[in-house]
């Protein structure tokens, strides 16, 4: 269980929280969780998303479960600065869309008394770091990584396997397009896909030849 940082009044800083995972693990709910406990300590809230991600809603962030908190949605990490000044927490969704700056504009948060929040997917639908994910969860104090039920196994999951044949890296999706996976059956579904020919397979070799 994640606990907040103990504040010492003399030490001016702030700190990177990551809460990671596959597709349906609860990343957005716990990010909505902890932001809507700063508000409630009145503290001043700000939450930023990728403008891409209009799958619930063009403004909320919504976890799968229809829990929601006003955003600010913006197309670059470079508009996070300006619109985050004041704050004393800045919540980040589906950062694994945003571009590598993200990264050190976290971190410069962070250096300025803030604490940053920040929720996305570790692992692409091939199994592979997702964008700037890895070294967000590099420079963090904290990293929280929660796990969905695999649909077919029914044990923790922690991959977001594509149900669809489509190859591009970023595509919004819900659960026509993405299932999440435990090892076992993610592995038995890219030999699937790979026996089918339908799209490239992940991180795992599959080809018995090597």
């Amino acid at each position: 269980m994640f606990l907040e940082n103990t504040v010492n009044q003399k030490e001016q800083f702030g700190w990177i929280e990551v809460i990671c995972g596959s597709m349906f693990s609860g990343k957005t709910e716990e990010l909505i969780r902890r932001l809507k406990r700063a508000q409630f300590a009145k503290q001043r809230v700000e939450i930023f998303k990728p403008s891409i991600d209009t799958r619930y809603d063009e403004e909320m962030v919504v976890s799968h479960d229809s829990n929601q908190i006003r955003s600010t949605p913006v197309p670059a990490a470079a508009n996070i600065p300006i619109l985050a000044d004041g704050c004393d927490v800045v919540g980040i969704d589906e950062a694994q869309f945003f571009d590598d700056e993200i990264v050190r504009i976290c971190n410069d948060l962070a250096n300025k008394g803030v604490r940053v929040i920040v929720a996305g997917l570790d692992m692409d639908f091939k199994g592979n770091p997702f964008g700037p994910m890895p070294n967000l969860m590099a420079t963090a104090e904290y990293v929280t990584k929660v796990h969905a039920v695999c649909t077919k196994t029914g044990n923790l999951a922690q991959y977001s396997h594509r149900k669809t044949h489509e190859d591009k890296i970023v595509m919004l999706g819900e659960t026509n397009e993405y299932e999440p996976l435990s090892r076992a059956a993610y592995y038995k579904a890219c030999l699937e896909d790979k026996n089918n020919a339908t799209k490239p397979t992940s991180l795992f070799n599959t080809d018995s030849n090597e």
